[in-house]
């Protein structure tokens, strides 16, 4: 039976989750400070620890770290506000196993928690198979269509440069990777690569964020703090939805580009930092810069070399070479052992839109692996939505172009999710991959009644 540790100070929570895992076969303890938690940890041993970001005695991070200093493979969940995602965000970079948002979706939980458990018996048995699983996440986007080599070509020619890279495509088509192929590949690769998702960050907490902060210099500010920039420190600072980023943050972002200079939130010093800057959006920036809406003069900055990852839709025998990579990634993470895809399942992920591209492609595949029976992937394992999907491509529309066609795949998705969702807009946000400022405008675009 695992034994899982559950810190919360809230009392009902840790009651019900106790509550939730015992009926699931699980043997759970709880307690209600980081101070407890410690004394727990040190004289008895858990498979895993669900513990709340905030809690009285201890700031989350600083929990975290104690927590992999005394166990290192101890997977810890978060379970966070949707206001504290951007932190939760920096607890997986610092270890943690993944975070979940309150109010907890029960079903979300036991599917992290089982995920975690997976994985940690998965390191203990075959570390060698790990690592190639993980050198494989990176090596899957190259594929084989013309796009695809275009692509290797242009990461292999601006690597070894300190060029600053924008890296522009539909959410889910793999940008991340992308931005870290052009870090593996280039002079920097010994140094840190840093993420952060500029779609997640406030206005207030920004500037914190990216350049960081002096104790005292804005309430919250309890300690010192090191912004992203310093953290990147002679590597790679990749920022993601760099659309999102208000105008004032825009102006500091432009200064540190130019003179190679930080300065914390409530300091009058300078600190001289070398970081590779690259950045990607699901927006045209050119026409948010016609729109007044980002720096024409941090645009030119950063745009030195720009990259556009293609649509899944149009990476032809790509998505079938995608699809059989995600099925052994699937297989490795379920304990399957689906061999292949039946004809029909191949020709539906030929003709299919895949308007959430790769990250849409992974998640139908790795669902059809854990509903497969057999040793093949069959028809009736795939999503309605794609069960019900009618090829487009032998219709014509007197007066169509492929930008209203690709409006009204957006604007079905977006309902769909939607309505998925029952019209939360933060849940549905972040299955879409999109910050809710974006989805917002959508809403609004397309007209949605919500």
């Amino acid at each position: 039976m695992k034994r899982i540790l559950i810190i919360d100070d809230d009392a009902t929570i840790c009651l019900m989750l106790q509550g939730l895992l015992k009926r699931k076969g699980f043997d759970a303890d709880t307690v209600f400070s980081a101070g407890e938690a410690i004394k727990k940890l040190e004289n008895e041993t858990f498979d895993l620890v669900l513990s709340d970001f905030r809690l009285p005695d201890f700031d989350g991070l600083e929990l975290l770290q104690k927590i992999k200093a005394m166990h290192p493979s101890v997977p810890v969940i978060i379970m966070t506000s949707y206001a504290d995602i951007r932190t939760a965000v920096s607890a997986i970079k610092m270890g943690a196993f993944e975070y979940v948002t309150k109010p907890l979706n029960p079903d979300e939980i036991l599917l992290l928690i089982n995920s975690a458990l997976e994985k940690a018996q998965e390191k203990q048995e075959a570390p060698k198979k790990k690592e190639k699983k993980k050198k494989s996440a990176v090596d899957f986007v190259r594929g084989e269509s013309s796009s695809s080599l275009q692509i290797d070509q242009y990461i292999r020619l601006v690597a070894p440069t300190d060029m600053s890279v924008i890296i522009e495509g539909e959410s889910g088509t793999g940008k991340e990777i992308a931005a870290r192929r052009i870090h593996s590949e280039s002079n920097r690769k010994g140094k840190t690569f840093v993420a952060v998702d500029c779609g997640a960050l406030s206005t207030d907490l920004a500037g914190s964020e990216l350049f960081g902060h002096v104790k005292g210099s804005f309430t919250g500010a309890i300690t010192d703090k090191e912004g992203q920039f310093e953290a990147a420190k002679g590597g790679t600072l990749f920022l993601d939805e760099i659309g999102n980023l208000s105008y004032e943050i825009q102006v500091k972002l432009l200064r540190a580009l130019q003179e190679r200079k930080v300065r914390r939130i409530g300091s009058n010093k300078d600190i001289d930092v070398d970081v590779r800057i690259v950045v990607a959006t699901n927006e045209d920036l050119a026409l948010s810069v016609n729109n007044g809406e980002f720096r024409e003069d941090l645009y030119h900055r950063l745009n030195e070399f720009k990259i556009t990852v293609p649509a899944l839709r149009n990476r032809g025998e790509d998505i079938i070479l995608f699809a059989n990579y995600f099925l052994d990634l699937s297989n490795n993470e379920l304990n399957k052992e689906v061999d292949k895809f039946s004809d029909e399942v191949l020709e539906k992920f030929r003709t299919y839109s895949w308007p959430g591209n790769l990250r849409e492609l992974r998640n139908v595949v790795r669902r059809s692996v854990l509903l497969s029976q057999g040793d093949q992937v069959e028809i009736i394992s795939l999503p309605s939505e794609i069960l019900n999907d009618q090829p487009k491509n032998d219709v014509v529309i007197e007066g169509s172009n492929l930008k209203l066609i690709q409006a009204a795949n957006e604007k079905e998705l977006i309902i769909s999710t939607l309505r998925k969702v029952n019209f939360n807009k933060s849940k549905a946000a972040r299955l879409l991959n999109i910050d809710r400022k974006t989805l917002y405008n959508k809403i609004k675009q397309y007209g949605i009644e919500v």
